[in-house]
């Protein structure tokens, strides 16, 4: 039974594990050709790709590829056993400061199929500042269609309950936080962290940018949405054990005290992460917990019916419309004449390409 075990939970993986370089990144990639790369030191994704190639988390510009202890300024770290400033470890606890281990010891089946994934785990430790045993698991996955699944399960290993905070800080990438709208966070209270932690209601139904935000939002219900709409793209946000959201822009005055920042980054970032705050979790001995965090890209309804037409996903359909440009397709079909003032405001089509056949195709 436990062969036959490891064989179906093989044939879930879907596609084949790049490799690991010389600092521990583990690499997934689906059959479209969707990457996610996962550090083995911070435990954290520290990227995450189209098939076209195109990266969806950020990373500051002044971030270097530094070697351990150097946990990188972005993409997707864990925050355990704090997120918040309501104890006295770091704001962002400590597990990005450790080392993982590749878990290859019969992890729990995957609750979807379509997937290639790798479980990693920081083993049972205590340390000085937070004297609690616990074994951390995290199951990165890379699904068929590029959604991105973490799975955290947080075990009790001592002999005395413990209580934690916990939070997927998740930095994404966007074309300008101008054009950038989060929605699903309506009616919902939060904690303005830029004021002492008061409480609020939030009353608009979409929220845009126009200074710093550092919220919290409690027991927020469903699905979030970040829409960029200068890309013509929509992220979704779905969470299960994980009834807080995390809202941060850090804008112009924050930027630059930021080391691994640009001063114009925070206009290519919105930090919207999952997390578990208000209310902390207790576990006692021998108890787990799970939170489940799943982030999936949508385009504009024009963009994906032509990709439908073209019997191909989204961004291997957008490839293809550069490569007819490219090619100066005398003939192109109207469908994708119809959609190009689109491609041009978000951004598809190459500048090299669009000066290329501006002459050929007007409007491009």
């Amino acid at each position: 039974m436990a062969g036959s075990a490891a064989a179906s939970d093989q044939s879930l993986r879907g596609s084949v594990e790049v490799g690991r370089d010389r600092n521990g990144v583990k690499t997934l990639q689906n059959p479209k050709g969707a990457i996610v790369e996962v550090s083995c030191y911070e435990g954290q994704v520290i990227s995450w790709k189209t098939e076209c190639g195109e990266e969806l988390l950020f990373t500051g510009s002044k971030a270097v590829d530094k070697p351990p202890p150097h946990a990188v300024r972005g993409v997707i770290p864990i925050c355990f056993p704090q997120f918040g400033t309501q104890e006295t470890l770091e704001k962002s606890g400590f597990v990005m400061d450790r080392l993982w281990t590749i878990d290859d010891r019969d992890p729990p089946p995957l609750p979807e199929s379509g997937m290639t994934h790798v479980d990693l785990l920081l083993n049972p430790c205590a340390v000085e500042i937070w004297p609690h045993k616990f074994k951390l698991h995290l199951r990165v996955a890379l699904a068929d269609d590029g959604s991105l699944i973490l799975v955290s399960r947080v075990r009790n290993a001592c002999s005395k309950p413990f209580t934690f905070t916990f939070a997927y800080h998740t930095y994404l990438a966007v074309s300008d936080i101008d054009d950038v709208r989060v929605e699903g966070l309506d009616t919902c209270d939060y904690l303005d962290n830029l004021k002492g932690g008061m409480r609020s209601t939030e009353q608009g139904i979409s929220l845009s940018f126009d200074s710093e935000v550092d919220r919290v939002y409690v027991e927020a219900e469903g699905v979030i949405e970040v829409l960029d709409h200068k890309k013509g793209r929509t992220l979704k946000i779905n969470r299960e054990g994980l009834p807080d959201v995390d809202f941060w822009n850090s804008w112009v005055k924050k930027s630059k005290a930021i080391a691994d920042f640009g001063g114009d980054d925070y206009k290519r970032m919105v930090s919207v992460s999952g997390a578990a705050i208000e209310k902390p979790i207790t576990l006692k001995p021998g108890e787990e917990w799970m939170g489940r965090l799943k982030l999936t890209l949508s385009l504009s309804t024009k963009i994906e019916e032509s990709s439908s037409k073209f019997g191909c996903s989204t961004p291997m359909w957008l490839k293809k419309i550069n490569d007819a440009v490219k090619d100066y397709w005398e003939n192109t079909d109207p469908m994708i004449l119809d959609t190009y003032d689109e491609l041009v405001r978000t951004g598809y089509v190459s500048p090299i390409i669009r000066s290329k056949a501006g002459s050929i195709l007007p409007g491009l």
